[in-house]
């Protein structure tokens, strides 16, 4: 994946639908390293995101989201799973534009599933689990939503399968872009005529 150069790819989504297992994955396929944001809260604040939640609340899990998310987006070459709520904070975005975005999207029923026997999650503990899934995904879709590509995943799949999903789905990310950055030059040097300069052809420059 040439066209990659190095960016950073950011994998969002619910809790549950596989962001670290995926990820290990790509960063593997792509020779990135990989970065979890959770894992690096806990490393940071030496304790749980449960202890977390319970001593300091949720707002001050959010801050130190953003300032490891913050610290990531300075590196390259990095593929990073985050937090499911990490979307939800505009200045989140600040840094996930930097990258490419990636949506995990597994249906509810199956995240069900797969969280059922979970007792870590602080946000998963009270109420009914589909019923509290299901409120989470209606306040963050929106925001999912603005990911640069979106991986829907039904449940039968293999991790495997998924991350390759996704780097056909970067591809052609990629490759759209390339195509709109070529038109762009090409429209411009239609009203402005390319020119040779010191034996280099600028229009092969400016393309390469």
């Amino acid at each position: 994946m040439d066209l990659l150069r190095g960016v950073n790819i950011y994998l969002v989504g619910m809790m549950g639908v596989g962001k670290t297992t995926v990820g290990r994955i790509l960063a593997r396929e792509l020779k990135y390293r990989f970065f979890d944001t959770d894992e690096l809260i806990v490393r940071v604040a030496n304790q749980s995101i449960a202890e977390i939640f319970d001593r300091e609340g949720e707002e001050a899990f959010r801050e130190l989201e953003t300032k490891v998310l913050g610290e990531l987006s300075a590196y390259q070459n990095s593929v990073v799973a985050t937090g499911g709520g990490i979307v939800a904070r505009s200045t989140n975005w600040g840094y996930l534009h930097y990258g490419i975005v990636v949506w995990l999207d597994v249906p509810v029923d199956q995240l069900c599933d797969r969280l059922r026997s979970d007792s870590t999650r602080p946000l998963l503990r009270e109420g009914d689990l589909k019923s509290k899934l299901q409120s989470l995904l209606s306040e963050r879709e929106r925001f999912y939503t603005q990911a640069d590509v979106r991986v829907g995943i039904s449940g039968g799949e293999k991790p495997e399968e998924v991350a390759r999903q996704a780097i056909e789905e970067i591809n052609k990310v990629l490759e759209e872009g390339r195509r709109k950055r070529e038109e762009d030059i090409y429209s411009k040097l239609e009203r402005e005529p390319y020119f040779t300069f010191y034996g280099v052809d600028l229009l092969n420059l400016l393309l390469s």
